[in-house]
């Protein structure tokens, strides 16, 4: 390498690439470099000293490889022109070392998805003019400092997901007047949400998910114009009442608003209908609210993702939900919700997942529903839907997901639905679908489940299932399926649970395939099935009971045959014989050549003991010929 040979070079920029391995030593030797850019590669080996060198250098980024060890202390005490810092998504450990915030010129730093232990040094205050500051995904423990609430020249504060402890300070956000981006979720933190923060005019971003605040921020919210995103779901916020939704009515920026899993007061406001037009994503589940959805929802236009789970929402569906043209995702799963679903939800022309299991629903599916095409996960289990599946939804050609189990659907499955090669679950268990298994199953060529069980389906199970390479589990189990179990399955070398018990099945159980597997409770209480004795069945040999009596009867039938040629040859020998010594017979005369006593079929059982073995003079093409003694 002859790199250490550009002394002039003021920019390096390898980014984007597959590089591996170490630095190489001969960056040490660019006296004039000012920017070091070698992120996303495949850098392995820790950091060498030879950069210690480069005195020079404002930026550094090496974010993205595979970079290991301790971050060297000597390097931050000489790198004094440093401006930005990127070492994140590597495998660093150990502390932050204290030299590396004593760079009053240091704009950002970047030490995110490494294995960083220790606390945040008290040390970082004293970067005055530190804009960004990212720590997220690392193993610190600790408080945060209360230097760090001194850097009025913050922009960007991110710690979450590391092990942080303690409160933030009462007057947090006095001395961050230019904090734009708030994150701290997932990690310990308790107490009181300051209400100082809504003083942060600049604030963009508010995440405190997942911790352990208790008092919420009761007013002032409606300050922060810029907001676009608030974010206190999973805390134990007991005193946070859906009202001060009113004061985010003003923040006309909002975008996202998860506020879900708190013990909140079960007074829902009427004022959702108020909120930003341009709200995108809204999560409020886990509330214990009881009202009805409120009808001014409708007025959420630009609203892609409403999350209300797991409450106790009461009432209807409103017919204003039809207004929310750009939703894609609708959870109200988890509820009371009673009625029949309404036809306005078929106007939601983009919605792309529908979660309404767990309620009280009832009616018919709606037909229109073949309106959803962009349809991908239909969840509607658990409830008291009625009448059949209507045929349209098998047009739901991008459908990935369905479940609508656990109702009391009926009617039969429709012949001339459609193979939906993109669907990969079905659960229709525990409704009253009868009729036989539509052998179009079989073209659903991306299945990997398929639960059909607790209905009153009858039948035999279509060979075409064979054909479902994809399938990983298969409950046929508890309807009223005959005939045998298809040859055709052994070829499902995927299928890791199968389950045809309690059917009327019968034949042997396959042995090759995935059924070397299987166990017993894959076919108890079916009426005749045999095979292996891991299946607890009957074995092959003692399931045929009426082999002797048909050995008997064929048996029976050969020697009748047998004695039926042999008289037919006697009477053919008997009348060569009279033509040849008789040229001329009267009637009288031939009817004397056959005039024989008959001899019944019992005479001669008796006369051959039997038809015995030790009877027979010989085998030939007719049969075999005995012989016997009349009485």
């Amino acid at each position: 390498m002859y790199i250490g040979n550009l002394s002039f070079l003021v920019r390096l920029d390898l980014s984007n690439n597959s590089f591996h391995g170490q630095l190489i030593a001969e960056i040490g030797c660019l006296h004039r470099l000012k920017l070091l850019i070698l992120e996303y590669n495949l850098l392995e080996a820790v950091i060498l000293a030879s950069v210690y060198h480069c005195q020079t250098l404002q930026v550094i980024s090496l974010v993205d490889n595979k970079l290991r060890g301790v971050l060297p202390k000597y390097w931050f005490s000489n790198l004094t022109s440093l401006h930005i810092l990127f070492l994140g998504k590597n495998n660093f450990t150990g502390t932050i070392p204290p030299p590396l915030v004593n760079n009053s010129k240091l704009l950002r730093l970047g030490l995110e998805y490494n294995n960083l232990q220790g606390s945040i040094p008290d040390e970082i205050g004293d970067l005055k003019n530190l804009e960004e500051l990212t720590l997220e995904i690392n193993n610190l423990h600790g408080t945060i400092p209360n230097s760090i609430y001194n850097i009025s020249s913050l922009q960007v504060l991110a710690l979450p997901l590391n092990s942080l402890s303690g409160t933030l300070p009462s007057t947090f956000g006095l001395q961050l007047p230019n904090l734009g981006e708030l994150y701290l979720s997932a990690n310990q933190l308790s107490g009181s949400i300051p209400s100082y923060l809504s003083n942060c005019s600049q604030l963009t971003i508010l995440e405190l998910s997942y911790n352990q605040f208790t008092r919420p921020i009761l007013a002032g919210l409606g300050h922060l114009e810029y907001l676009q995103v608030l974010s206190m779901s999973v805390n134990q916020l007991e005193s946070l009442e859906l009202s001060f939704l009113t004061d985010l009515t003003r923040c006309r920026s909002l975008k996202r608003l998860d506020i879900g899993e708190n013990p909140l007061s079960n007074q829902q406001p009427d004022s959702f209908g108020n909120l930003s037009s341009s709200l995108q994503v809204m999560f409020v589940e886990s509330y214990n609210i009881k009202d009805p959805i409120p009808k001014g929802i409708g007025a959420l236009r630009n609203l892609n993702m409403l999350k209300l789970s797991n409450n106790n929402l009461s009432g209807t569906i409103p017919s204003t939900i039809k207004g929310m043209k750009s939703l894609q995702r609708l959870y109200l799963d988890g509820n009371e919700l009673e009625q029949s679903i309404p036809t306005e939800i078929c106007l939601l022309a983009n919605l792309g997942e529908i979660a309404l299991q767990k309620n009280n629903l009832s009616g018919p599916i709606p037909s229109c529903i073949a309106n959803l095409f962009n349809l991908q996960i239909m969840f509607m289990s658990s409830n008291q839907l009625s009448s059949s599946i209507p045929s349209t939804l098998w047009s739901l050609e991008n459908l990935l997901f369905l479940d609508l189990s656990f109702n009391s659907l009926e009617g039969n499955l429709h012949a001339n639905m459609r193979a939906l090669k993109m669907l990969q679950s079905i659960d229709l268990s525990g409704n009253r679908i009868s009729g036989k298994i539509p052998a179009i199953l079989g073209g659903f060529q991306s299945l990997s489940v398929l639960n059909l069980s607790k209905n009153s389906f009858s039948g035999a199970i279509p060979k075409q299932l064979g054909e479902l390479i994809t399938l990983d589990y298969m409950d046929l189990s508890h309807n009223n399926l005959y005939g045998e179990i298809p040859k055709s399955l052994v070829a499902l070398s995927h299928l890791h649970y199968l389950n045809l018990s309690f059917n009327k099945l019968s034949g042997e159980i396959p042995r090759q395939g995935p059924f070397a597997n299987f166990t017993a409770t894959s076919f108890f209480e079916n009426e005749a099935l045999y095979g292996q004795p891991i299946f607890q069945v009957p074995p092959c040999k003692n399931h045929s009971t009426g082999k002797p009596k048909a050995k008997f009867l064929l048996k029976l039938i050969l020697s009748v045959f047998t004695f039926i040629c042999i008289l037919i040859v006697v009477i053919l020998i008997m009348m060569k014989h009279q033509k040849n010594n008789v040229k001329t017979q009267n009637t009288f005369d031939v009817v004397r050549v056959v005039e024989h006593r008959l001899i019944s079929y019992q005479e001669l059982r008796h006369a051959t003991n039997d038809f015995s073995e030790a009877n027979i003079l010989g085998v030939g093409s007719f049969g075999s010929v005995f012989k016997g003694i009349l009485s």
